[in-house]
């Protein structure tokens, strides 16, 4: 294998981990710091504690059907919903101009660049690597 794949490799395995690296620990960090994730959760939203939980076991579950090449698909759509689903809690932020709770509270600029681009740049991200990890003998996963 020459060093230019070998380097194409590192990088695309490198994505993969980071990426089950940062939804495992962001769907711990829903039961570690459950006052932040509550706080941004848009009161027209029945039930924010249920929510929080909830969120941070997908996230998590997400994470692992990331880790093998056979459910790495729903774990990247599931990513990608969540995603999705998350949108109105940047939008509420948004609203409240960066500043929700003494748990979160940031400035305008900053709750903008959250929902545009990072946002979709996490999606694009979760779908590149799946992309990326897939088999070189064939697609795996569903």
């Amino acid at each position: 294998m020459n060093e230019n794949k070998k380097a194409n490799r590192i990088i695309k395995k490198g994505s993969l981990i980071l990426l089950c690296a940062l939804y495992i620990g962001a769907g711990i960090n829903h039961f570690w710091h459950p006052k932040t994730y509550i706080a941004i959760i848009p009161p027209y939203f029945p039930n924010a504690k249920f929510i929080n939980i909830a969120s941070g076991i997908l996230e998590i579950i997400a994470a692992i059907l990331v880790i093998s090449p056979y459910t790495r698909k729903l774990g990247t759509y599931l990513i990608i919903i969540l995603l999705i689903v998350f949108i109105p809690a940047h939008i509420y932020l948004i609203q409240m101009k960066g500043c929700i709770s003494q748990y979160l509270c940031t400035t305008e600029l900053f709750a903008w660049i959250r929902l545009f681009p990072f946002q979709f740049l996490l999606m694009w991200w979760a779908w590149k690597t799946y992309k990326w990890n897939l088999k070189p003998y064939g697609r795996a996963g569903l």
